[in-house]
């Protein structure tokens, strides 16, 4: 297959969940480029989300903004609808959306725990299972799930955010198994340290103490991840299935 080909997204339709910055920006602009139309899931930050539509519009893309809680069902479901009313279908699903409340176990809140695992575990089922019935009728698809290197090797005070990557890992490879008879494909990539918002605001002797320990000798980025979703969304992906790319520098091997 011509490596054009395997890259091309020409026609299809991407939901990228939590796409108005960080990682999902990237992610969102990346797939772009490469053709697909995306819808922009977003919560809160409208002013943000308005940014990164206006420059994939500036790029040449073709997109669009859909504000949705991942958490809430009934949400995740009317948005769904809303999509496939307009374009019919949903190629390609990825559950970038996520949350950290980080704090050793004995001092979490309870409100806290659930908030992570709602939004991060139970959200990313949410959208799976609303998305993959699409899918399933067009027999066709193609879902990544974001997890982390955190929900691999553990850390420190993130009990919660171990918890619930750790749960997309398990949950990426049950549905691998349930979806593949029906030409859909779910994968998941784990970020290691990636310069993004949410790792910043990690203790900066921590942040030391994690480049020291990466190989490759130098934090990630969003384009790493970025690049990794792309391959896995296109046709060149096609036989990989219940698999966890590690995009983390060597961190974790």
């Amino acid at each position: 297959m011509e490596l054009d080909r395997a890259l091309d997204l020409k026609g299809q339709i991407a939901l990228v969940t939590g796409g108005s910055r960080g990682i999902g920006r990237v992610v969102v602009l990346g797939l772009g480029r490469l053709g697909a139309e995306v819808v922009i899931n977003y919560r809160g930050n409208q002013a943000a989300a308005e940014a990164t539509l206006q420059q994939l519009l500036a790029e040449g893309g073709r997109g669009r903004l859909c504000p949705f809680d991942i958490a809430k069902e009934g949400q995740v479901e009317e948005a769904v609808k809303k999509i496939v009313d307009q374009n019919k279908k949903i190629d390609i699903l990825v559950n970038n959306a996520g949350v950290t409340s980080d704090n050793l176990l004995v001092r979490l809140k309870g409100e806290d725990w659930d908030h992570v695992l709602g939004v991060n575990l139970r959200g990313t089922a949410h959208c799976t299972k609303a998305v993959c019935r699409v899918m399933i009728r067009e027999r066709y698809g193609r879902i990544v799930n974001m997890t982390s290197v955190v929900g691999q090797i553990g850390n420190a005070g993130q009990s919660a955010y171990a918890a619930s990557k750790a749960g997309i890992i398990g949950f990426t490879k049950a549905m691998a198994r349930e979806l593949a008879s029906r030409g859909i494909t779910v994968n998941a990539v784990a970020p290691g340290f990636i310069d993004t918002e949410m790792t910043a605001k990690l203790p900066a002797k921590l942040q030391e103490e994690f480049l020291h320990s990466i190989p490759l000798g130098r934090f990630g980025t969003c384009e790493d991840v970025a690049d990794a979703v792309s391959f896995l969304v296109g046709r060149g992906a096609g036989y990989i299935t219940g698999q966890v790319i590690n995009v983390n520098g060597g961190l974790f091997m």
